[in-house]
């Protein structure tokens, strides 16, 4: 059976702390002026992802995740997006890790969701560009599409050496990339594409041609104009704990102008850079620190610094324990471990302060089997065991649907007649050595039973109302499970303990 009680404390689905309308009006007037200051042309580096940013969402409650994408389309007959990828990802088959598809593969799908919401894809720059084979492929792909690709070089001792740089035999060597509108966003499938290097180029090419082009960075976190060690910023740490990225207090924006703000510590270090290659291009610099390059407006619109804090105390304990198992499978370094562990610290939380996890683990303990929890939007928390069945993730979801539906626990909505078949088929002709259901399964054997039974029918009707719950289990779940959970829009998390197959 489940345990259901009443929390004393929700830390589930939070109330809105962050205004997104004024957000989306705010961020687009803040561009525009951005766009007018430099003679009505800028390039603009787009930090973090322009689609799905369910980071900002967890952790600014109210932020919709695609919401940069909107704000941008208010923005869209003067857009020109430029899309940027690193030859040697595409040499390498680089994945990327949230959505398993190739960098490559993700060029072609972010044109793909651009295009389809009316953006115009100017064209494609390959950057480090050495002959690389794949490379020229993927270039050959894109001209059969009718898409411009455009080169762009390794200049030995970038970013130091500034005399070659910005010189005929530097970003001279690059293919000049002809945009036609005000705002050109470059984007890229992940970090370390040459966004910033494909920018600096392209005010090179204009500044040559007598075009005074402009640069800025929209990166969402660190939020500059709150607290260094507000939660909200150290959960951007958590997020980044395998690029080792520190905030730090901008030194160069703290002399200019008297005044505290936060960056992070690439930003920082390659300012002086910057620099110099401004004033080389330009014969001076138009910013004055690394934070004056950027027209982020998140932290004005925060509504609720309680709620954030709380939904950002929550992401950095998920980021811990997905950094534990990541560990686990040698897919994670023991000083990622380490950084989150001092977050922990310096945010003053524990574990136990994800009340699904004090509620699955205790019941793991008391019963001797795997377990799992689920906290619902009331507060309310659910638990599940693993039987001969299903397994215990498979049973939570059962459980919770049951629930929310109304429909008493004892009362089945599959028969285990109808689970039998199906264990049959795992194990006797699929080769499987675990003959329980994993959580696609049983939704499935729900959705055939919701043909015929009420109940099955009622508890299949509340799977919207998941999206945004806690769940967290005493042992790591399969792939499939996982894929589950973030398909219902959980928030999961797992103890670093592998479960053995009997």
């Amino acid at each position: 059976m489940c345990a259901v009680w009443k929390d004393s404390g929700k830390n589930g689905p939070a109330k809105p702390g962050f205004d997104n309308e004024k957000y989306l009006k705010m961020q687009s007037e803040h561009i525009r002026e951005r766009i007018a200051k430099f003679g009505n042309k800028l390039y603009l580096e787009f930090g973090g992802k322009l689609f799905d940013d369910y980071h900002a969402s967890r952790v600014l409650p109210g932020f919709e995740p695609d919401s940069k994408l909107r704000m941008l389309m208010q923005l869209s007959d003067q857009v020109e997006i430029l899309i940027v990828i690193n030859a040697a990802d595409i040499e390498k088959n680089k994945i990327r890790g949230d959505l398993g598809i190739t960098y490559d593969e993700d060029v072609k799908r972010l044109m793909h969701e651009f295009e389809s919401r009316g953006f115009y894809v100017g064209s494609v720059v390959l950057t480090h560009y050495s002959g690389q084979g794949a490379a020229d492929v993927f270039m050959q792909r894109m001209k059969k599409r009718g898409v411009k690709v455009y080169r762009h070089y390794l200049i030995e001792g970038y970013p130091s050496n500034i005399p070659l740089i910005v010189s005929d035999e530097g970003f001279g060597r690059n293919d000049y990339v002809k945009t036609k509108r005000p705002l050109v966003v470059v984007t890229a499938p992940g970090p370390g594409s040459g966004k910033m290097a494909t920018c600096l180029s392209q005010l090179y090419h204009e500044n040559k041609r007598g075009i005074k082009a402009g640069y800025a960075k929209f990166e969402t976190f660190p939020i500059w104009n709150i607290p260094l060690k507000h939660p909200i910023n150290l959960a951007y740490e958590a997020a980044t704990a395998d690029l080792n990225d520190v905030n730090m207090i901008d030194p160069f924006h703290l002399e200019a102008y008297g005044e505290t703000t936060v960056n992070y510590n690439r930003d920082i270090e390659i300012f002086p850079v910057l620099h110099s290659i401004f004033e080389g291009i330009y014969g001076d610099c138009p910013y004055k620190s690394p934070t004056d390059m950027g027209v982020n407006m998140v932290g004005n619109c925060i509504i609720d610094d309680e709620v954030c804090c709380e939904a950002s105390k929550q992401e950095i304990i998920r980021r811990y324990y997905t950094t534990r198992n990541a560990l686990l499978n040698e897919q994670a370094e023991e000083n990622e471990v380490y950084k989150l562990e001092l977050l922990m610290k310096q945010a003053k939380i524990t574990t136990d302060d994800r009340h699904v996890t004090v509620a699955a683990n205790e019941r793991a303990e008391k019963l001797g089997v795997p377990t799992a929890a689920i906290e619902l939007s009331d507060g309310r928390i659910i638990t599940s065991k693993t039987t001969k069945l299903l397994g215990a993730s498979a049973a939570l979801l059962l459980n919770a649907l049951k629930v929310l539906a109304g429909v008493t626990h004892n009362r089945h909505v599959i028969s285990p007649e109808a689970i039998e078949p199906i264990q049959r088929l795992k194990v006797d002709y699929l080769g499987s050595r675990n003959p329980r259901l994993h959580t696609d399964e049983v939704l499935i054997a729900l959705a055939i039973s919701a043909k015929t039974d009420e109940n099955a029918e009622k508890a299949l009707a509340m799977l919207p109302s998941l999206r945004g719950c806690q769940v967290h289990t005493s042992v790591m779940l399969s792939e499939v499970d996982i894929r589950t959970f973030k398909r219902l829009g959980v928030d999961l998390t797992s103890e670093p303990v592998k479960q053995t197959e009997n």
